[in-house]
């Protein structure tokens, strides 16, 4: 019996942790900014560094901000210009998530960023969860031609949408990858894997660390804002991936 090719994402906030997700042994990175909103567009700076260092596949989220995923036009040409910027650098993909304002997915926008992409693979995102109906928007990003769906199965954790997971991968018949995310760890991976039938896994393994600053105004010392670094422990990572066998 052929051995399941399981592949690990792993969501970055900065050049710091997406050094120790590579170095965990991630094979694809969703390369951000500001994951506490769920993840923005990451700086040119960033991109071309982590492009310039690290041979993993990089998917730039496409997010001009925060918030909800209805955007303007100004936006939208926002978003158009980071994907040239990706395509440019040479990443292997972008992520992306647009709606309409009644929950549908916003086909003509969405379509347009994936040709503009082509041939850079395209993820939509957990936009997908915010969606009115996760079939009839399955089948529309199958049919404009997006690589994979990242899917938490319209629930805040992918633990209590597991069952909707399952119904959407086996829908999708290999014709589009459902991803699982949100809340994927170390101790419920195996049961994600198992209960959806699903190959792909993301995850931020998000952590913090203290900073290396020897000088503490007195005034912020309690702020993690001031004194905290994002951090992944590359050790994590890959127990991620040992936990799937």
């Amino acid at each position: 019996m052929e051995e399941r090719k399981y592949i690990i994402e792993i969501a970055t906030s900065d050049f710091s942790t997406t050094q120790s997700a590579v170095a965990g042994g991630a094979d694809r990175i969703e390369l951000c900014a500001n994951l506490a909103e769920g993840g923005t567009t990451p700086s040119y700076g960033i991109i071309k560094q982590c492009r310039e260092a690290f041979s993993v596949s990089l998917y730039p989220i496409i997010r001009p901000r925060g918030g909800d995923f209805f955007y303007t036009k100004d936006e939208f040409e926002i978003m158009m210009q980071d994907v040239k910027i990706c395509k440019q650098s040479g990443c292997e993909g972008i992520v992306i998530g647009l709606l309409n304002m009644d929950g549908t997915i916003d086909l003509v926008r969405t379509a347009a960023l994936v040709e503009a992409a082509y041939p850079l693979g395209v993820t939509f995102h957990r936009a997908f969860d915010r969606c009115k109906d996760p079939f009839v928007a399955l089948e529309q990003l199958i049919e404009i031609g997006c690589e994979r769906i990242l899917t938490s199965g319209q629930q805040p954790s992918v633990v209590d949408g597991v069952k909707l997971v399952a119904e959407l991968n086996k829908k999708a018949d290999e014709r589009i990858i459902i991803m699982p995310g949100s809340g994927v760890r170390i101790e419920n991976i195996k049961m994600l894997a198992e209960k959806t039938g699903c190959l792909e896994f993301h995850s931020s393994l998000r952590g913090k660390e203290t900073s290396k600053m020897e000088f503490v105004q007195k005034a912020f010392k309690n702020s993690g804002e001031s004194y905290m670094n994002n951090a992944i422990d590359a050790e994590e990572v890959k127990s991620l991936r040992n936990a799937l066998t």
